[in-house]
Formats: structure tokens, C-alpha cells, sequence
């Protein structure tokens, strides 16, 4: 017997474990038997039996419960555990105790397909198999095995029933749909496989269901014995084709389904579980599977109505299976299989070859040196960055485009476009809606009739719907109500649209026509990450990689997807995608909450972009000291200073780029009223380069303040607008026509300093804004909306954004000493605010995410969202320092890093970066050597422009030494 068991061992040890694992030496195979036989000598017959027996527990129930289940392992010697609801530390503990208990260690499992979170509260949870089938990139899905089975080796589980290999080719399946790959056998064997590649190379046992294939039924088997009617032929071409090739890849074990199949058992309502044709002759001598066989779980009604508790499990074992899973009864199952045994109605070797196959399982999961279960940071292990990371990965490879008619995705011209949101389903779309709105102003449609709905949808060209079903289970509805139906058909008649379903692809199914509906992609799950992912796609920030793992017209549409392009936007994701770790950039939460409680400023934005991906992107603090209104993504600042990079340069450039103007162009070429001033030969390039003995600033506004009474003149204010006094500076406050003209000429006549060296001046961004509107004949803020804010989707942008009806805006002082006023939604800078809010230098309003998109374009040698703004030459060109020998660091308009002592930035940037502060606390910055953009965001003005404390500590160069800190390439 002891040879025959060695080259037992010696075939079934790969099937046991998986081809995965190396070979065991011939000696380690003698120390696996003797350990093997060593346990099996020394049991009972009824011992031995109850090694067969794998019984439910639950770690959220009663310590009656737990009594129960230790009293089965005391007297009845079972051989394993499957746990089911709880949570991973009461788990842990009861695993402890019930091994503690078990003379022979117990061989645990659990049903965690998608991760432990399918069964346990507190773990983390992978998309559903149907996403994975949507899946090209193998490496993907071969890793979601690995941290399937790193998960449960954490719990101490030694076995995960999963995968799932059934087919599902119904639609109305109403156990597998989710749960399956697909309704492809190719595409399911495929993914099933590197799931089970994935689990057991971390020495978790996979295990292959519902044998022989539970995919095309249409009633559930824990309810009821569901019969296929299908041809034996049809079944082992179709439903057994997975099978055959995880058994020859190494699969541990297969679950057998209850099932009535009567082309394979002839026997009426006979389910599969307890058929020997199918369990022994099918399973074991055609398949030639030689690993462990678990019933499914015997307490189901497939099973349980069939035959009284006891003699279902007896005739499971004649049947051939291995391991009897959730017996009704195992006291009188042991007794009947005792029975059968004494009375030689099964012999003892078939006992024997079950029994030890169990516990070579054992041996092979390490329970011959069993080791107790930590509980020391185990929730923390079994929910871990990482986890999360992947989880986004595949839900970005795994969205689907079906339809894309006219290439309308991914969106590409958002100039004059008004776009629509309508919510469908029963659950939330919030994340969808707000990453969407990252991308361009999205308004949502609130309509409860139809009726509403047309109405309500008419100022729009394009309506994005987002059908939301639960995400809670596998089995929730997934079906578009009749009402629904009737809104997609209607609209799709009259707008364009793009349908977006966070839900089974079988949804799809029940809507008559697609032949109006513009775009359509299948999300597969309702999660956060899906819906942010899907988001990215439509605008292209990311590309679409999915195909269909299913049939959803009598066409037979399977395995087919659309790809759409990256069109350079950005994109969303975490830290580590990019080479940056996450714990290292989270200390900038330190230093923003420091700040304001400081207080340095009332509130911050601040934003990270690596590689085109935002990777920090949060906000602290308020919009002022009284704290009723929170910073949020769309609160919109004044960025003072940033306007020159942000509204003023791309202009210069665009025009550079036409050959309107040079950078070696003087003043008296541009603009003819300064030939004959001291300002002639001022070239752009130099005055740019704040090198031109420029005035730093002319406080223009004190010679409009009475010197007395230190308000502003009466006869240059008026409190209401009029052909005369038609300049807003701010509230009910109107500066007289006449005035612009007195600034461009202080302008023009002020004297020039001393020595030339760099000196940062306002003065070139106020003479380049006169210019750009003479030549062009159009207001600056209407030229740079047109040129870059409108194509780049920057809609949180602008110039007077009270008169765009921009909300949220955070002030940016009180002003006691020219508007007497709180500042908010004009422009914080006096010069500026002169010119009616628009200014070269000064009054563009926007938040961090916009700004990104500015710099990024710049990032991108001038090109974004499919868009090409400016030539790679040209951001070259303007991002040069002509006179750095002349110890002057800046570009043209741009700044750049310090040269030898104290300057803009940490001091740890490369030397191509660039960016621009601003006097209300704002900074941004990027580097193309390590493709970074930095957004910081404040009103350090408010309430009081004397507050210098965020600049003298050096906040904003400090969160920017702490990101390049955290990069970890």
C-alpha cells in the first residue's frame, strides 16, 4: 500500500497544488507520507470519516454557534471549516479556537471569488468576474490571483472556492451573470486560469465550479434543482472546456454543482452531485482530474430536497467526491457511511483514497507545522494601497465601448458645447458626475417627467446618461425600468447622447434600438473607481481597452470592443502609478493644516500632477475665518499674478508663434506712441525677462483717494454705472472713462531705474495687454477665452467671474485702504481693477484643477485634450533664460528656478521647470524632467494683506520640496 501511495503521490501532488509550485524532491515526497500515514494509522473509522466533512461557520454569530461547531470537531474529528459572514478579526480568533480544539488541524476554505469582502465586513473587494472578462491584459488578471490568495493565506483560508468557470450564455441566470467571465468559453478558460495561476502560487488552493457548468440555467440551485437540457455533446464542448484545461494546468480541486442534466444522468431530477457517471466517470476517469472533489453545499435545496440528511452525503461519497461541504446533518451522515462501510457496501480503500488526499492538502497548505493566525494589523493587510491601486487598474482596462458612432469619443472640442448629466438607476452616480465636471462645465438634469426632461434638456447639445444599479452584490436588478426606456428613447431622438451603464452589460439587452444613441459604454460595476474611470475615458484622459465578455444582441456581439485614443488630458489616479509614494506626499497634509491653523490663509487648494495623472488633489480650511463655507474642488481664487503665465503669455506666444511679433520687437515696433519715450527700445524679450529698468509697479489707485478723508475721489467714483463712469472696480463703485488712459500714460512717462539688473515688474504685462487689444480690436479676457480657457475646458477660468455667474469664490480681503469693501469675485489687485478686472498682470480667477490643465498643456510641448495650442519650439523659446549670465533666472514670463541664493521654488527642481507665484498666495509650478505639476491655491489677503506669514515661512516651497521627496522611482 505504501508504494502504491508514493506514486499516487507523485501524480496527484501537481493537481494538489498546481504546476506553479516547484516539484518535490523524492524525499520530501517520503516526509509528506509518512506525515500523511502517520495521521491516518492512528484515526478511527469514524475518525477517518469525519475527516470528510467541511462544516459552515460564521464569526458574527452566537457562542452557541461556535459551541456547535467545536463540538462537531471534538466529537466527530471533522476534517476542515468553511467560514462564511463575519469579519476578519473575530475570524482570525474563532480560527484560532477552533484549531486549538481539532486534534488534526483543520483544513479552512471560503467562498471569495471577488475577495474575502464577498463574505467578510472590513476586506477588500475586487471587481466581479464579468469586468475581469472584459479584461486584455493577462499579467492583470493573473495578479488579481495573487492578492485573492494573499488575502486569504493572511486569514490562514488554505482554500478559495473560486473560480468560477461557468459559461454564462443565459442572461437570465440568476446565480452566476456577475460571477462569471463571460459567455466566451475561450475568453472564460483564459481568465479563470490566471486567477488560478495567480492563488495558488501563494499557496491558496483554487478551486474550479459548478461542475459540470451552471452558466446556461435559468433557476438557482440553492433554491431549487435547476435541469440543462442540453446534449452530452454540447455540454462537453462547451461547459466542460474550461475544465479540461485548468486540470492540466495544475487545478487543486473542483466543486460539483446540483444539478438535473439529464443527457449525462438519465435518472429523473437526479442532481450531478450524487451522480457517479458524472462525478467519477466524467470527472475523474475522462477529465482524468486527480484532485480533491467537493459537493456544493449539501444543506441547498438542489440538493437537500432530494434526499433526507445523512443519506445525501452517503451517496455523495459513492458518487466520488472527496470532501462533503455544509452537511444538514454529520452526525447522521457519519453513521450511514459507517454503515455502508461495515456492511461492504464501500470498501475502505475508497475511504482511505479520499481521506488521505485530504490530508495531503494539509501537509501542502503547511498544516503539518501549523502556525496560529496574527491579528496584529490584519485589517490594515487585508486592505492595502495596493490593493486599491490594482482595483483601479482594472477597472480602467476593463470599461468597454461598444458603440462610438462618428468617433464622438473620446470629446474632443469642448469650445461653445453645452453638456448635460441625467442620473438613471436607483443608485448614486456622484463620482461619475464630479469627474466628468473636472473635465468642463456638466449641468444636471433634474427632471422627475418626461415632459421635464424635454424641456429641461433643450439648451444642450449632448447629454452624457449615467444608468447607476447597486454595486452591493453580484445579484442585484441590473434591468432599465420601463420608464427609463422611454427617457432614453426619447431623448436619444432628439440630442445627442452617450449612455454610460455602471451595471451588467445584460442591461443593454432590454432597450429595443441603439440606433440613435450616439456612444454607448458599458462600466460593468457602480464602485467609485469605475465611475471615475469611465469618466477619464469619455474626455480622454484615459483610453478605453475593453472588450464585450458577453452576447448582448441576436447578432452575437461578443468579445468586441472599441478603442479610443489618450488625447492627452488629464487623468486621475494614485501616487505609486507614478512613481510617487503615497505616505511621503500625504506629509503635505501636515504642513496645509499647520497653515491654517496658523493662520496664514483661511484655506488651500493644493494639487499634484506626475506623468499626466493628478495624484493630490485636496483642499483645507475655509474660504474665510468664520469657517461656514468649506474649500472644495470648485471653490475659485483669485491667482493675481499667475494670469501672466495663465492669460496674458499664451496670447503673446499664439501671436509669436503668427509671426505678428518677435521677442527681439521693441516697444516702439509694437506700440507707436512709445517712440518717442524712454521705453523705445525696450525689446518684448527683455522686458519679459524683467530686464528693461522697468518700474516694479505704479500704485496707480492713490491718486484717485481724497488725502483727507482717504476715500475715493467723488468726481473719479461714481456708485453707479454710466456712459462716463462705465469702469467696474468693484461693488457700486465706478471709476470715470477717462482714467485707462491716464494709467497707460503714467505708463508710458514713468522714469526708468537706475541700473539695469533683474527687476520683477507688473508694467510689461499691462503695456502687452494695450497692445493685444489694439491689434486684435477684442477685450483680452474675451481673446484668452477664446484662444485656451473654452478648448481647454478650463470653465472654472476667468476673467469677472461674477459676470460669468461662476459661485464659489473665495474673497480676498477687506479692503480698508481704496474700496472700503470686502473684495470678493473682483480683482484683488488695485492696477487691475482699474482696467475693469482685466488685466495683463492681474484678475484671472481660477481653481488648482484648471490651472493643472494650463500647465500641463505647457508640459506637453503645447499640446491637450487632441488640441495642439502652441509648438514645442515655441515653449522652448519662452522658457529660456536669455540672461542668466547677468544674474537674472527668469524666461520670458516665466519664472524660473533660482540661480544661486533664495528664489521661487524648494531649490530641488530641475532647471527647465518653470511657473509663477502670486501676491494673494497662489503658486504653480511644473518641471518637465520630472513631468510634476504643482497647483497651491490660498487668499493669505484675507483678511488683511499684511499677513506675510505664509511667505515667510516659506510654505509653498516647502510642499514642493516634500513632493519631490516623495517621488520613490
Amino acid at each position: 500500500m505504501r508504494s502504491g501511495l508514493l506514486l499516487f503521490l507523485l501524480i496527484i501532488s501537481p493537481f494538489v497544488w498546481g504546476q506553479v509550485v516547484n516539484p518535490l524532491k523524492a524525499e520530501d515526497y517520503e516526509t509528506q507520507i509518512k506525515w500523511v500515514d502517520s495521521i491516518y494509522n492512528r484515526l478511527t473509522l469514524k475518525e477517518r470519516i469525519g475527516q470528510l466533512f467541511m462544516v459552515q461557520a460564521f464569526s458574527n454569530k452566537s457562542k452557541s454557534h461556535e459551541k456547535e461547531i467545536e463540538n462537531l470537531i471534538v466529537n466527530h474529528n471533522i476534517g476542515g471549516i468553511i467560514f462564511s459572514k463575519g469579519g476578519p478579526i473575530r475570524q482570525a480568533r474563532l480560527s484560532n479556537r477552533l484549531q486549538s480544539v481539532s486534534e488534526i488541524p483543520l483544513l479552512i476554505g471560503m467562498d471569495a471569488e471577488w475577495g474575502l469582502s464577498m463574505r467578510l465586513d472590513s476586506t477588500f473587494a475586487f471587481p466581479w468576474n464579468m469586468a475581469l472578462g472584459a479584461i486584455k491584459n493577462d499579467s492583470l488578471i493573473k495578479q488579481t490571483g495573487v492578492l485573492l490568495g494573499e488575502h486569504c493565506k493572511r486569514l490562514g483560508v488554505h482554500f478559495n472556492f473560486a473560480p468560477v468557470v461557468d459559461i454564462n450564455t443565459n442572461p437570465n441566470n440568476p446565480i452566476i451573470g456577475n460571477r462569471s467571465f463571460g459567455s466566451d468559453k475561450y475568453n472564460v478558460t483564459l481568465k479563470a486560469s490566471l486567477i488560478m495561476e495567480g492563488m495558488q502560487s501563494e499557496g491558496v488552493m483554487a478551486n474550479a465550479k459548478h461542475f459540470p457548468g451552471h452558466g446556461d440555467t435559468d433557476t438557482d440551485s440553492h433554491k431549487t434543482l435547476p435541469t440543462i437540457n442540453f446534449s452530452k455533446k454540447r455540454i462537453k464542448d462547451v461547459e466542460l472546456y474550461p475544465y479540461k484545461n485548468l486540470i492540466s494546468n495544475g487545478l487543486s480541486s473542483v466543486m460539483v454543482a446540483h444539478l438535473n442534466i439529464p443527457s449525462l444522468d438519465s435518472r429523473d431530477g437526479y442532481p450531478s452531485s450524487i451522480s457517479k457517471y458524472i462525478v467519477n466517470d466524467i470527472l475523474k476517469n475522462e477529465l482524468q482530474f486527480e484532485g480533491l472533489i467537493f459537493t456544493d453545499a449539501l444543506n441547498m435545496k438542489g440538493a437537500s430536497n432530494f434526499k433526507s440528511p445523512g443519506l445525501i452525503d452517503l451517496e455523495a461519497f459513492k458518487a466520488g467526491n472527496d470532501v462533503l461541504l455544509i452537511s444538514e446533518d454529520i452526525p447522521k451522515a457519519i453513521l450511514k457511511i459507517q454503515e455502508a462501510i461495515t456492511s461492504n457496501i464501500i470498501s475502505e480503500e475508497r475511504l482511505e483514497y479520499s481521506v488521505k488526499k485530504i490530508l495531503m492538502a494539509k501537509y501542502k497548505c503547511g498544516l503539518n507545522d501549523y502556525k496560529r493566525i496574527s491579528t496584529i494589523n490584519l485589517v490594515e493587510d487585508l486592505n492595502r494601497l495596493r490593493d486599491e491601486i490594482h482595483y483601479e487598474n482594472l477597472a480602467e482596462h476593463a470599461i468597454t465601448v461598444v458603440k462610438n458612432s462618428n468617433e464622438q469619443l473620446p470629446l474632443k472640442n469642448l469650445t461653445n458645447r453645452k453638456i448635460g448629466y441625467l442620473k438613471l438607476g436607483d443608485s448614486k452616480g456622484d463620482d461619475f458626475y464630479n469627474t466628468l465636471s473636472k473635465y468642463t462645465r456638466i449641468e444636471k438634469i433634474h427632471a422627475k417627467r418626461l415632459d421635464e426632461l424635454l424641456k429641461e434638456s433643450e439648451p444642450y447639445d449632448l447629454i452624457i446618461i449615467g444608468f447607476h444599479k447597486s454595486n452591493t452584490s453580484p445579484w442585484k436588478p441590473y434591468k432599465f425600468s420601463a420608464k427609463e426606456r422611454a427617457w432614453l428613447h426619447e431623448l436619444s431622438r432628439k440630442k445627442k447622447v452617450i449612455l454610460d451603464i455602471f451595471t451588467s452589460p445584460y442591461a443593454l439587452l432590454n432597450i429595443p434600438s441603439f440606433k440613435n444613441i450616439e456612444s454607448v459604454i458599458v462600466s460593468y460595476q457602480n464602485s467609485s473607481s469605475f465611475q471615475k474611470k469611465s469618466a477619464q475615458i469619455i474626455f480622454g484622459g484615459l483610453s478605453a481597452k475593453g472588450f464585450l465578455p458577453v452576447q448582448i444582441s441576436k447578432k452575437g456581439i461578443v468579445n468586441k470592443g472599441i478603442e479610443t485614443p489618450f488625447i492627452n488630458r488629464l487623468s486621475y489616479a494614485k501616487p505609486e502609478t507614478v512613481g510617487i509614494s503615497s505616505n511621503l506626499l500625504n506629509k503635505i497634509d501636515s504642513v496645509a493644516n499647520h497653515t491654517i491653523q496658523k493662520l496664514m490663509t483661511p484655506g488651500i487648494q493644493i494639487l499634484v500632477a506626475r506623468k499626466g495623472k493628478v495624484i493630490y488633489n485636496k483642499n483645507f480650511g475655509y474660504h474665510t475665518y468664520d469657517k461656514k463655507i468649506r474649500v472644495t474642488d470648485s471653490s475659485i481664487y483669485d491667482v493675481a499674478s499667475l494670469t501672466k503665465i495663465l492669460a496674458t503669455l499664451p496670447v503673446v506666444m499664439s501671436m509669436e508663434e503668427k509671426n505678428i511679433l518677435n521677442l527681439e520687437d521693441s516697444l516702439a515696433n509694437l506700440l507707436p506712441d512709445y517712440k518717442d519715450s524712454n521705453k523705445s527700445g525696450i525689446t518684448l524679450k527683455s522686458m519679459l525677462s524683467h530686464y528693461s529698468k522697468l518700474q516694479p509697479w505704479i500704485p496707480f489707485y492713490l491718486k484717485t483717494i481724497d488725502s483727507i478723508s482717504k476715500k475715493p475721489l467723488k468726481k473719479l467714483y461714481q456708485d453707479i454705472e454710466s456712459e462716463d463712469y462705465p469702469t467696474e472696480v468693484a461693488n457700486q463703485m465706478y471709476l470715470a472713462k477717462h482714467y485707462k488712459d491716464t494709467i497707460y500714460h503714467s505708463i508710458k512717462t514713468s522714469e526708468l531705474l537706475p541700473n539695469l539688473e533683474y527687476k520683477y515688474s507688473d508694467l510689461p504685462f499691462y503695456i502687452l495687454k494695450d497692445y493685444i487689444e489694439s491689434y486684435y480690436n477684442i477685450d483680452l479676457n474675451l481673446l484668452v477665452d477664446q484662444l485656451l480657457f473654452i478648448p481647454i475646458g478650463a470653465d472654472y477660468t476667468s476673467y469677472l467671474p461674477l459676470k460669468k455667474k461662476l459661485s464659489n469664490i473665495v474673497p480676498t480681503e477687506i479692503d480698508s485702504y481704496y474700496r472700503h469693501q470686502e473684495i470678493k469675485g473682483y480683482v484683488h489687485d488695485m492696477g487691475a481693477a482699474m482696467l475693469g478686472g482685466v488685466g495683463g498682470h492681474a484678475g484671472v480667477f481660477s481653481n488648482a484643477n484648471d490651472v493643472a490643465k494650463i500647465m500641463q498643456m505647457y508640459l506637453n510641448n503645447g499640446k491637450y485634450g487632441g488640441k495642439t495650442y502652441f509648438s514645442s519650439e515655441t515653449i522652448d523659446k519662452f522658457n529660456t533664460c536669455y540672461f542668466c549670465e547677468n544674474e537674472n533666472r527668469r524666461g520670458v514670463g516665466f519664472d524660473k528656478p533660482q540661480l544661486i541664493d533664495e528664489g521661487p521654488t524648494c531649490g530641488c527642481v530641475s532647471m527647465s521647470s518653470f511657473g509663477h507665484s502670486g501676491f494673494t498666495g497662489t503658486y504653480t509650478w511644473a518641471d518637465p524632467d520630472e513631468e510634476l505639476v504643482y497647483v497651491f491655491m490660498s487668499n493669505r489677503t484675507y483678511p488683511d494683506a499684511s499677513n506675510n506669514l505664509l511667505i515667510n515661512e516659506n510654505i509653498r516651497t516647502e510642499i514642493q520640496r516634500l513632493i519631490y521627496e516623495a517621488i520613490i522611482e
